[in-house]
């Protein structure tokens, strides 16, 4: 489907995939109507199988911000308040250390000044990121490998608990890291909703908007289905590469993350953000409070986050309950102030504007990603061609 004025970003899409990834999909969408579709290159470049509507693509953070709508549902059911201690729900949680490091260079571990609250692992406040030097992620990484050579493949909620042990690396809320934030809040889903993550989504998300082929394992013709990753080198070849966390797509797999690990289609993520563009509503169906949406996509770094935050591919935008949100358009992007939306690790994206009610999602599985360059490119280009 392609109509008039996005011929620029068609055009874009169809040169990106000579010199970018080996295939991609775009899908535009405003007032419930499709303004735009297309799919360009390959799924997998050795077996020439090209890319359709139909191809799977892994998410990897922009499972984030349905995880995050997920637990928002809860939120306007009652079931937790922001400023609740995590602990309440993590009794494990309650006596949160700091990790300092001294003028010595010595690692001090303190009480913190506050337990972490709901909006903390929101907000990615909470102190512990993915991975670094610091001592806060060294001994992550140690519990982590405890927990595996005890349990073997371990849970979300096995993983929460263990975690709980690791001295965080500031005061709650006083800086933005992000990491094991949503973990948290994907385990919250489960604590007050009494169901595991993957059936809360099935049934609150995926049935309702009729995401077929979306979920954490492989089900039906899913692996078949699903785009090969490439790596692009210097030169320019196009290395096949493993998902990074493709062995969770296997259906014995346990873990249900919060932060990454769902797989879905253009399509499929077009329903979920054309409702979230909707003030919640799909085909007649209230999925979630117009209000509640409004709530997410509000800014809740204070001027030190926002600085722990910026960097120029998320120019002009702050931080809500999960999601960037635009907060000066002058910053080089022609959205509307409360545009929101997320970035996966191998290249989807997905830009919301309510007050447009228009959304984008592009997707391809590419390392390195190309974001920037891609991204605010059909962002921008979109946006260009809304009436």
């Amino acid at each position: 489907l392609h109509m008039g004025s996005f011929i620029y970003l068609d055009d874009f899409l169809k040169e990106h995939v000579k010199n970018g990834p080996a295939g991609c999909g775009c899908a535009v969408v405003q007032n419930d109507e499709l303004l735009y579709e297309g799919y360009y290159g390959y799924a997998d470049l050795e077996k020439k199988k090209i890319i359709t509507p139909d191809t799977v693509y892994r998410q990897f953070s922009t499972t984030k911000v349905i995880i995050c709508t997920a637990a928002m549902m809860l939120f306007e059911r009652g079931r937790f308040l922001m400023d609740d201690p995590l602990y309440e729900y993590f009794p494990e949680w309650k006596d949160t250390m700091v990790a300092d490091t001294g003028e010595d260079g010595g690692i001090y571990i303190r009480a913190a000044k506050r337990p972490i609250q709901i909006r903390d692992c929101f907000s990615m406040a909470m102190g512990i990121g993915y991975g670094g030097e610091d001592y806060t992620h060294q001994m992550m990484e140690k519990v982590r490998r405890n927990l595996a050579e005890t349990v073997g493949d371990y849970t979300l909620r096995q993983d929460i608990y263990a975690m709980s042990q690791v001295p965080v690396r500031f005061d709650p809320g006083t800086h933005f890291l992000y990491g094991f934030g949503h973990e948290l809040v994907a385990g919250l889903i489960e604590v007050v909703s009494g169901k595991k993550v993957s059936d809360f989504l099935q049934s609150e998300l995926f049935e309702p908007l009729e995401m077929n082929s979306t979920g954490y394992r492989y089900f039906g013709d899913i692996r078949e289905r699903m785009v090969t990753p490439y790596s692009r080198r210097e030169d320019g070849s196009m290395i096949p590469v493993k998902g990074m966390f493709d062995h969770r797509h296997e259906p014995d797999a346990k873990y249900e993350a919060g932060g990454a690990g769902l797989f879905s289609t253009v399509r499929d993520y077009l329903n979920f953000s054309q409702m979230m563009a909707c003030g919640g509503v799909y085909k007649g169906r209230n999925i979630i409070g117009r209000k509640t949406i409004d709530l997410m996509r509000t800014n809740q770094l204070n001027e030190q986050q926002l600085k722990d935050f910026s960097g120029s591919y998320l120019a002009g935008y702050g931080y809500g309950y999960g999601v960037r949100t635009m907060l000066s358009p002058g910053s080089g992007s022609n959205t509307s102030v409360g545009e929101f939306g997320w970035t996966g690790y191998m290249g989807t994206y997905i830009a919301i504007d309510p007050s447009e009610k228009a959304a984008v999602v592009y997707m391809h599985n590419l390392e390195p990603n190309m974001e920037e360059y891609t991204h605010h490119r059909v962002r921008n280009m979109a946006f260009g061609a809304l009436k």
